[in-house]
């Protein structure tokens, strides 16, 4: 159990570290992070931190569990987890790249691609990469931070978001390289929540019940819970809630199905339910999203 007061770390912050560059939507990239204030405190981190580390080491942990950077491994962070015992060498470098899971949500194509990313940072949470592979980030991150700063581009936003898609899929291979190895020896609680990102990613359009999702994995709804909060850093209906909204929020931007007709395809009892349901999680109705 993490000791002392959790402070929370956003990306607010991060855009006063060194060397930064950020859009307001939602990122930021630093290839200073030995510039970031040390925290004394145990810090939740707010968005999701991908750093490839270029000089120096550093070590920390992650909801408890001891991590080593060194040159050449990949380190994930993803949203609401942990970070405690932080030191660095002098010389620590990184190229960071911090995303907010709105902005995530806003670039990723499908409801498997949101998870995937995020359920492999939890069990690998440093990855040494290849040579190519350290190459093929290097230069997305240049080109992004390039893309980034031509604020007179118009279509700048739309174009940013596109090359993070595209690094997705190619650390996506990095994820796969990885899990062909398959030395990582897993829980039984890694395991369920495994599980239940499975027949979530099947199974949101029809079933949005926690008790349906215990009942096809032959537990109570209350180990469910417990055992992705303790993973996941979130309860099984914000998964359940995300899904659906990512989903909705796809089918506004880039379909002409009606709100009718993506009612009916996700399940919801009518229209006015699925307004009252998006606009408590979003702030406007599912027509004024697609106006926008």
């Amino acid at each position: 159990m993490v000791k002392g007061n959790i402070r929370d770390a956003s990306l607010e912050e991060a855009k006063k570290w060194g060397n930064a560059a950020f859009m307001n939507e939602g990122l930021v990239l630093t290839d200073r992070i030995a510039d970031a204030p040390i925290p004394t405190d145990p810090t939740r981190m707010n968005f999701i931190l991908m750093a490839l580390c270029k000089k120096g080491r550093a070590q920390y942990s992650i909801d408890t569990r001891e991590q080593t950077v060194k040159p050449g491994d990949l380190l994930f962070i993803s949203e609401r987890h942990i970070v405690d015992n932080y030191m660095a060498s002098p010389d620590f470098e990184c190229l960071c790249i911090m995303v907010s899971t709105e902005f995530y949500h806003g670039f990723v194509q499908n409801v498997k691609n949101v998870s995937s990313l995020l359920i492999f940072s939890m069990n690998n949470p440093v990855v040494p990469l290849t040579p190519r592979e350290i190459q093929v980030y290097s230069n997305y991150y240049h080109t992004i931070r390039e893309k980034m700063s031509d604020h007179q581009h118009h279509y700048r936003t739309d174009l940013v978001k596109s090359l993070l898609l595209a690094m997705f899929y190619d650390m996506s291979n990095v994820i796969w390289r990885v899990e062909q190895r398959g030395t990582k020896t897993q829980t039984r609680a890694d395991a369920i929540f495994a599980q239940f990102i499975r027949l979530l990613e099947e199974n949101f359009r029809q079933e949005r019940r926690v008790g349906w999702y215990a009942e096809q994995l032959f537990i109570t709804p209350k180990y469910l819970s417990e055992v992705v909060k303790q993973v996941s850093k979130r309860t099984p209906n914000e998964w359940i809630d995300n899904y659906v909204m990512l989903e909705v929020r796809v089918l506004l931007k880039n379909t002409t199905k009606s709100i009718k007709e993506i009612t009916e395809e996700l399940n919801f009892p009518n229209q006015s339910f699925l307004g009252k349901y998006f606009k408590e999680r979003m702030g406007v109705s599912p027509s004024e999203y697609r106006k926008d």
